[in-house]
């Protein structure tokens, strides 16, 4: 990666690449992600969340830039695949708890 990131987002990054379940377990057991309008909150709905998203699209993200806003970290990620539109520049907004993810946010 090319921007230093905090443990759990970087965690999460290097997990995005792995199974859905690496992906899970960088939350915490109550955590959310918010992503294209729908919320998956708690590990089997996240692992579900990423189950799908990797049966459906190959691709890569790549963290560009990290920056505080409020509570939340905002990491502009450039991301390619096969997907409709790819390349694009999406942003995660990622609410922290201790060691974890409580909350990620995903918008272009």
């Amino acid at each position: 990666m090319s921007v230093e990131l905090p443990p759990a987002i970087a965690a999460y990054f290097r997990a995005d690449r792995d199974e859905p379940a690496a992906v899970a377990r960088c939350f915490t057991p109550e955590g959310v992600v918010k992503d294209e309008g729908r919320l998956h909150r708690g590990p089997e709905a996240i692992a579900a969340w990423k189950r799908q998203a990797s049966a459906a699209y190959e691709y890569t993200s790549e963290p560009i830039s990290v920056e505080p806003d409020g509570e939340r970290l905002i990491v502009t990620a450039h991301v390619v695949g096969n997907f409709p539109g790819s390349p694009v520049t999406l942003r995660y907004g990622f609410t922290l708890e201790g060691a974890h993810i409580a909350l990620l946010e995903i918008a272009p």
